[in-house]
């Protein structure tokens, strides 16, 4: 690779860490969690996907325990959602946005440290999703919320699979640098913000089931 890997890497994932954290605190305003609820929801949402694949491929003490960096994110957006969430219209829909941002950009990371530790391109690809889904599981199981990635009326996985393979991909051929990195950022984020839209969803466990609750006649996208 021609460029920076490590200063890339680190960027994406603070900035990953803060769109994460921005959905955490949101979810924890809309459940009516205290401030320091807030923090902890924000941490637990931003920190935990790096920490998963941190443990999985035994990269010593995971990146948000020894560089502080990692904590200022969640800090700051608990600071943001406490000033401004009362005037803050939609809360639902920027909940989603800045979940879709995390998605975009953890899938990208998770994949990148996954083939910098030696792993094989397939496991790189499961790496990256695990990634990038693990801290959102781990934020609404918190709050007490069914998970978005066992939604039926949703799709959360999909997104993050496309972005870790597109990654993955680049980096075996040798064209992943920067400009490829925004593209399959922006690539995930549109999927899952459009899924999200038009009430995109996959088959069901069993063909002939029916989803509870999905109004299809309407096809209103949701706040």
């Amino acid at each position: 690779m021609t460029f920076s890997f490590s200063a890339v890497l680190i960027w994406l994932d603070l900035a990953g860490v803060f769109f994460f954290a921005v959905s955490g605190s949101l979810l924890a305003a809309r459940k009516q969690f205290d401030i320091i609820g807030s923090l902890l929801l924000a941490s637990v949402v931003s920190l935990g996907g790096g920490v998963i694949r941190d443990i999985i491929i035994n990269a010593g003490p995971p990146t948000a325990f020894i560089s502080p960096a990692y904590l200022a994110p969640p800090l700051l957006a608990t600071v943001l959602v406490y000033f401004l969430f009362s005037s803050v219209q939609r809360y639902t829909s920027l909940l989603v946005l800045f979940d879709a941002g995390g998605l975009a950009l953890f899938c990208i990371t998770g994949s990148l440290k996954a083939m910098a530790a030696g792993m094989n391109p397939v496991a790189a690809v499961l790496l990256g999703v695990t990634t990038a889904v693990g801290g959102g599981l781990l934020r609404d199981i918190t709050a007490n919320e069914v998970p978005q990635l066992f939604d039926p009326k949703d799709i959360y996985a999909l997104p993050a699979f496309t972005g870790a393979a597109l990654t993955v991909a680049l980096s075996v051929t040798g064209t992943f640098n920067a400009v490829t990195a925004g593209a399959v950022a922006v690539v995930v984020f549109a999927f899952r913000v459009t899924a999200w839209r038009r009430k995109w969803f996959v088959p069901l466990a069993v063909r002939g089931w029916h989803r509870l609750g999905l109004d299809t006649a309407e096809g209103k996208p949701r706040d």
